[in-house]
Order: structure tokens, then sequence, then C-alpha cells
């Protein structure tokens, strides 16, 4: 039997080394070309992670519209990185006179995202949302389009529900994928893809590793819809309601990589967001 003495102490340094590999633990790089950011980390499968980033910013009353006719144009600029590859400085103009300033962080077990909208022009701006991040979540689950909805959740009534248990649609102008709404969004303001009959209860839709070890879910400040995509994708798209002249508004969005653990994330979740209206 060990001493009361050298069990404490082997405690202590049980914990030491524990503290010092959380602490420890690199955060991920990024780094964007041709629209694509690319997330790399050695605790990620395959290594890597891929995100169109950024897709689309859209009208209001999209559902029932060519999406053609939805969409505004953007032009989006990489303007600064750091030298450890865990920060990107952006701009966009969106429609010629909506400024977007935006930065991308790299965290050891998040990337944390803000958006700065300025409306720079002399009338009002009917810029509803925007997709800022489709997260190619193929990799991660180890399941194509077939099969990666039973991998995939959100939150609805009934708690944390996988993408293949909830009550699905399939009749829309554009098929494919699956569309969930909170409870103020309008349905005519929705993305022209199925519209699930469950709304959610929270800004959070994710997924879980092939190896069940991990959570990939992604969430923003003011929600707008979250989507089910037709790339093996996952979207948290938030909402902006317009932007008067000179008028400012600041978003922001996180994608999380933790441990298996929908409780801890929902924690997690709330402290970073809130519980606000429509600033979740």
């Amino acid at each position: 039997m060990f001493p009361r003495v050298f069990c404490r102490l082997a405690i202590l340094v049980l914990v030491g080394f524990a503290a010092g590999d959380v602490g420890a633990a690199e955060p991920m790089h990024v780094s964007w070309t041709n629209r694509i950011l690319t997330v790399r980390s050695e605790r990620l499968p395959q290594g890597h992670l891929e995100v169109l980033y950024l897709e689309a910013f859209l009208r209001p009353g999209a559902q029932q519209r060519d999406w053609r006719q939805s969409v505004l144009p953007h032009q989006t600029t990489l303007i600064g990185t750091n030298r450890e590859q865990t920060e990107l400085r952006f701009r966009t103009l969106v429609d010629s006179e909506i400024e977007v300033m935006h930065e991308v962080r790299a965290r050891a077990d998040e990337l944390d995202f803000t958006f700065t909208f300025r409306n720079r022009g002399s009338t009002a701006s009917d810029l509803q949302w925007f997709q800022p991040a489709c997260i190619r979540v193929d990799g991660i689950t180890g399941h194509d389009q077939a099969g990666y909805t039973s991998r995939s959740f959100v939150f609805t009534g009934a708690g944390l529900t996988t993408l293949d248990r909830v009550h699905r649609t399939t009749d829309a102008l554009y098929r494919g994928g699956q569309v969930y709404l909170p409870p103020w969004t309008l349905s005519a303001d929705a993305n022209p893809r199925p519209l699930c009959e469950d709304r959610v209860i929270n800004g959070l839709i994710g997924c879980f590793s092939a190896d069940n070890r991990w959570i990939l879910a992604t969430a923003s400040s003011r929600t707008h819809e979250v989507f089910e995509g037709v790339y093996v994708c996952l979207h948290s798209d938030p909402l902006i309601g317009g932007l008067k002249p000179g008028e400012v508004k600041r978003i922001r969005q996180k994608i999380y990589w933790v441990p298996n653990d929908p409780q801890q994330l929902l924690r997690r979740y709330r402290r970073d967001f809130g519980g606000r209206g429509s600033e979740w």
C-alpha cells in the first residue's frame, strides 16, 4: 500500500499533466483560397475541414423565387493574416453599397467569426440574411449524401433530433436538402429548399464524428435558419434584417469542434450566445 502523501502527490501530478495538455493544445490553422476556407488540425479526421466561405447574401422572399433573383452580388478580399495562420481578415462588398468587415480566429476547439455590416449608401438595403459558411462534413461523419443525416442533428421540441428522425418534406422550388426554421422566420423568407415541419428551438446544427468521439457544430448570434444542404454540408445562416443608410450591425458565428457531449455543447452555446429572442 502506498503512503497517503505519495498518493496525493501522484494525483496532483496527474492533474497537472491533464491541465498542461489542455493548456498546451495547439489552435487549428486556417487558410483561404478560391472561396474555400481550409481548417487544419491533427485532431480533425483526415487532418482538415473545408468550408465554402462566403456563399451568398439574400433578399427577403426567397422561398418561392428563383435563387438568382434573391442573391445579391458580392466580392470578398482577403486583407490580412497572421504569421501563425490562426487569424484571417476580410473585406466583402455586397451590392456595391454594403461593406462587411469580417475576421476568422482559430482556437484549439473552435473557429470564431465576427462580422460588421455597414450601409455606406444613401438608401435602405433589403439585405435580409446570408450564408457565411457551407461546412463540408463528409470527412467528419464518414458518410455521403445518402447517410449523413443519421449523423447530423438539430434541437427541436423533442430535444436533440437527428435529421433522419425529423418530419421531412420534399416539395419545394428546388429539391434536395432540408431547411429548419426558428419561430420568428417567415416561411416565405426561407431558402427555396424543402421546409421541415418541425421548428428548431435554438440555432445549433451539428454532426457526430464517424468514431463517435467528437461533435462538429455551428451557430450564430442571430439565426435566420439552419440548413442541411445538398453537398453533404451543414449551415447556420444568420439574420441581418435590412440596413438603413449609415446603419451598422454586428454578428458573431462559431464552428465548434468539441468532445461528444451534447449537454456540454449546449452549455457552451448558451454561454457564447445567450437566449434573448432572435439573438440566441
